[in-house]
């Protein structure tokens, strides 16, 4: 049976439609599992712990970070998209070495945790050896979080790149797949990070969505993102071949029109968004309620830790304050005021936690306190002032908590945070892995005389479009099935 944890008192909010909202419940762990949720349960074997005046809810789980940026915090706090990918994909990563990669995996996993995500979907594409790889997944592994290890595709542009062919980065995927996540059932599981489509010639396109079906996991690609180009696009070429499918997760959608985003909902793909950053870089409006609107249930992510906040509460707050505001600007234009909103702070709970689920083909096992899923919890509250007193608990949550108000952090029913501290962790090692994982990267770069964030050659969008029309031109005349 294993160890027996009670948590008693709290209000349980668990995502779970049959079980609702308890004001005073008790959840008990057994094991990894959620053994029972309800009112009052009485047991005598059973570690006790009092959450009374504290929220007890699943964990959050963010459908897509970059959580190998971790050492370079704030660096894009002024980027738009174009400068993110020149500064970060050009000059950064190409000078990130393995053991950078382990230290943002490392540190960012523990932020994430010490913030209540206790699953993130990792979209790890700095894997310029197999070594980058390896570091990342143990970074990952050493912070205890539930995860997605996403093998990123995309080739950064290195001076003597080790991978000298596409089909080697499949090859190294396909040696993770089967020497370290052969299982679909552990605490880190295994995915593919397709590069943009439009970025590569098609059949290339073709074959990272293959590997994905052919190791028999799910995939992540950015998609949408970018005005006035086709790069990022790709939707009907994708269909076209057969590539679109419901263990899929299309990142940002910005873009997409009604009937490319009909096309994914179609197929059953997921869809996720980082309000943060979108509206920051210049990608558009978050699509939230565009995918609700087409049955869709949308999910929320993180994105650039070299950027944006490593909690699901800011994105929670911003993609609901924004759909609010956008659907009261329709009311506004006629010089009227909305009687109600038509959003809600558990909507919002809801993308964040139980869509994340359902996004990673991970809703049977985490996402609400149902019994038989794993003990994925989170106790929010304690005696900070911004969550006192509580008048409306999910209120208080969704538009007023932080990190800071995490308490209690349990992965598969371990505590990885307790009494708002993490469990058996040297958290200053970990910052000093980071640190030095950013003096000695930045320092490469600037050492070696380029500045941080590279001129833009000339003609160079134009460059990028006219091969993104290219590859997808292409994309119509590959055999179907070839």
């Amino acid at each position: 049976m294993g160890e027996r944890i009670l948590l008693r008192g709290g209000y349980v909010v668990t995502m779970d439609g049959r079980i609702g909202e308890l004001p005073g419940g008790d959840v008990l762990i057994e094991g990894a599992s959620i053994a029972e949720v309800a009112p009052h349960i009485e047991v005598a074997d059973a570690e006790i712990v009092d959450v009374a005046g504290h929220v007890v809810m699943p964990g959050f789980v963010d459908t897509h970070r970059h959580t190998w940026q971790t050492p370079f915090r704030g660096i894009c706090a002024d980027w738009t998209l174009e400068s993110y990918f020149r500064g970060i994909r050009m000059s950064i990563s190409p000078n990130c070495a393995a053991q950078d990669v382990y230290a943002g995996n490392y540190l960012g996993a523990l932020e994430a945790v010490d913030a209540g995500v206790t699953t993130i979907l990792d979209f790890s594409h700095c894997n310029n050896t197999p070594e980058h790889a390896d570091g990342a997944l143990q970074g990952l592994r050493d912070a205890g979080i539930r995860a997605m290890f996403a093998y990123g595709y995309y080739p950064a542009p290195a001076a003597e790149p080790v991978f000298t062919e596409h089909s080697q980065r499949l090859a190294d995927a396909l040696r993770i797949r089967d020497q370290q996540l052969s299982s679909n059932d552990g605490l880190i599981t295994m995915g593919v990070a397709l590069t943009e489509v439009g970025l590569l010639p098609f059949d290339q396109t073709i074959e990272e969505a293959r590997s994905a079906r052919r190791m028999g996991v799910p995939s992540v690609l950015h998609t949408g993102c970018k005005w006035g180009s086709l790069a990022t696009e790709g939707i009907p070429e994708l269909d076209h071949h057969g590539l679109l499918c419901a263990e899929q997760v299309h990142v940002h959608c910005n873009t997409l029109d009604e009937r490319n985003f009909r096309r994914l909902a179609e197929h059953g793909c997921k869809v996720s968004s980082s309000p943060e950053t979108e509206i920051q870089m210049g990608m558009g409006h978050p699509v939230i309620r565009r995918a609700l609107e087409f049955g869709m249930r949308p999910s929320l992510s993180c994105d650039v830790i070299s950027s944006n906040s490593g909690d699901m509460f800011s994105q929670m707050r911003i993609g609901l304050q924004f759909e609010r505001c956008m659907r009261n600007d329709t009311f506004n234009a006629r010089n009227e005021m909305p009687e109600a909103l038509d959003l809600t702070v558990r909507d919002a709970l809801r993308w964040g936690t139980a869509n994340g689920a359902h996004a990673m083909g991970l809703e049977d096992r985490i996402g609400s306190l149902t019994p038989g899923k794993q003990a994925d919890v989170i106790v929010i509250g304690g005696r900070r002032l911004n969550m006192l007193p509580m008048a409306d608990p999910v209120g208080c949550l969704v538009a007023q908590a932080n990190p800071s108000n995490v308490r209690h952090v349990l992965v598969a029913g371990r505590f990885r945070k307790r009494e708002g501290e993490l469990v058996d962790v040297d958290v200053e090692h970990a910052a000093a892995l980071a640190q030095d994982a950013c003096e000695r990267v930045l320092g490469a770069v600037t050492g070696a005389g380029q500045p941080l964030l590279p001129a833009l050659p000339d003609g160079f969008a134009d460059l990028i479009n006219t091969m993104a029309a290219q590859n997808l031109a292409r994309a119509w005349s590959i055999e179907v099935g070839a």
